[in-house]
């Protein structure tokens, strides 16, 4: 059983019932050129659920609220993405949903790895070490000021894989607060000197690779592990450190804007319809795509969007409210949004389940806003991808694990009971009766 009264049954219902419902909007408004095309769609969606079920039900936990609607979301975005342009699933469709295999073994990958804290924290330097060997790959292997590996046409981002390993470490070092030592006028603890360190070290990676879209995912979660601390009952941080940090963080606010590259400036002052067919072209586009699919969008695969340049990915959003309308293009925020509020439905077990929790949540809520205000003109165009939506394996994988660490945060190990063995009674010693005289 599920909790807050929704029966496992009832939720696997209402999971087919979401999928087959689209299958039916792709069979009536979809543009596919044999039915052949719609089967094979159906097949993979539906055999991916079977499955997902299945794999689901072999973990014994206190909740399957996240698996059921993780495989909800993935089955959700295999459908979008193999309609984009026409219903084509082989041509469109195969590769993410080898992807979103992929982020459900990631996920369970998370949950097992994350959910003892005790052993987290004993693996902290290796976390870090794991830190800086991505950053050596990113500056050795990219081939320049570049965030992607590339290898005979394939591609991987190892800077996505910077981000869980961020969120452990800062939720790993929490509870060494109490253990501090005195620099100048401050007492401050070793693991928040080193967490410190780590994130400047990957905030001037960001910068260096001109990869500034990333950096409010990461400014996010040092945000809520900072607060975090502030909140921790032994931390006893007195009000001229606080002081100090928000003085600080201004600072480097305005340092970073006054510092910002060229092509940074000109994003923050553009004018896209003043230049629709230059460099405005793609989020004009995009804003015209939103206003021609309306509420119940121009019907799957019949979008024009899908000649526009990452449309599958940094202005996904926009493709999926072309085609198939805001309001579905809405349920699938709402979904992902209810997806990170499951802390509030089953609250973490300890303060470092908590601290971890809040920094998936912080990760997932500033990604969402920056693929979305982004691509609809509300805020710079940072090219961030949409969790579980965008295509791409690496931002897939590292939401799966994310997500497996979200439900870590609900269903923690804190230690393994070993059977006590039962111990075998004593024999009494035979009762000698003396012989009568």
């Amino acid at each position: 059983m599920l909790k807050n009264g929704l029966r496992y049954g009832s939720a696997i219902s209402l999971l087919l019932l979401t999928h087959l419902s689209m299958l039916g909007i792709v069979l009536v408004r979809g543009n596919y050129e044999t039915p052949m095309d719609l089967v094979w769609l159906a097949v993979a969606v539906l055999g991916f659920d079977l499955v997902g079920i299945i794999a689901a039900s072999i973990y014994r936990q206190m909740t399957y609220t996240l698996d059921l609607m993780l495989l909800a979301i993935l089955n959700m975005s295999l459908i979008f993405q193999s309609c984009f342009g026409g219903v084509d699933f082989f041509s469109n469709g195969l590769k993410h949903l080898i992807t979103s295999a992929a982020a459900m073994i990631a996920c369970e990958l998370g949950f097992l790895l994350t959910r003892n804290h005790e052993w987290i924290r004993m693996q902290k330097k290796y976390i870090y070490i794991v830190i800086g060997i991505l950053i050596l790959a990113i500056l050795t292997l990219t081939g320049g000021r570049s965030m992607w590996i590339t290898f005979k046409g394939f591609s991987i981002q190892p800077s996505e894989f910077i981000k869980p390993c961020f969120v452990l470490v800062c939720a790993a070092s929490i509870v060494e607060l109490h253990k501090k030592i005195k620099i100048l006028f401050f007492y401050v603890s070793k693991d928040t000197l080193c967490l410190c360190a780590a994130t400047l070290v990957i905030f001037g990676l960001q910068w260096w690779c001109r990869d500034l879209g990333s950096l409010p995912t990461f400014a996010a979660i040092f945000g809520c592990a900072l607060v975090c601390r502030l909140c921790y009952p032994r931390a006893k941080i007195n009000k001229t450190a606080i002081a100090a940090m928000c003085v600080g963080g201004v600072l480097l606010a305005m340092i970073a804007w006054m510092l910002a590259p060229s092509y940074v400036q000109d994003r923050l002052h553009a004018d896209i319809w003043a230049d629709q067919y230059g460099k405005g072209y793609q989020q004009c586009q995009a804003l015209i795509g939103i206003a021609r699919g309306g509420w119940l969008g121009v019907g799957p695969g019949n979008g024009k969007l899908a000649g526009v340049f990452a449309h599958e990915s940094d202005i996904v959003f926009c493709t999926i409210c072309e085609e198939w309308g805001l309001l579905y293009a809405g349920l699938t925020v709402v979904i992902i949004l209810i997806m990170l509020t499951t802390v509030l439905m089953n609250p973490p077990k300890s303060y470092y389940h908590a601290t971890m929790s809040a920094g998936v949540v912080a990760a997932f809520i500033a990604q969402m806003a920056l693929n979305i205000f982004g691509s609809c003109d509300m805020i710079p165009f940072t090219g961030v991808t949409l969790p579980f939506i965008s295509e791409g394996g690496s931002s897939m994988v590292t939401c799966g694990f994310l997500v497996g660490m979200l439900k870590a945060g609900q269903s923690p190990l804190f230690h393994h009971e070993v059977p006590r063995r039962k111990k075998k009674p004593q024999e009494k010693p035979p009762v000698r009766r003396r012989a009568d005289a």
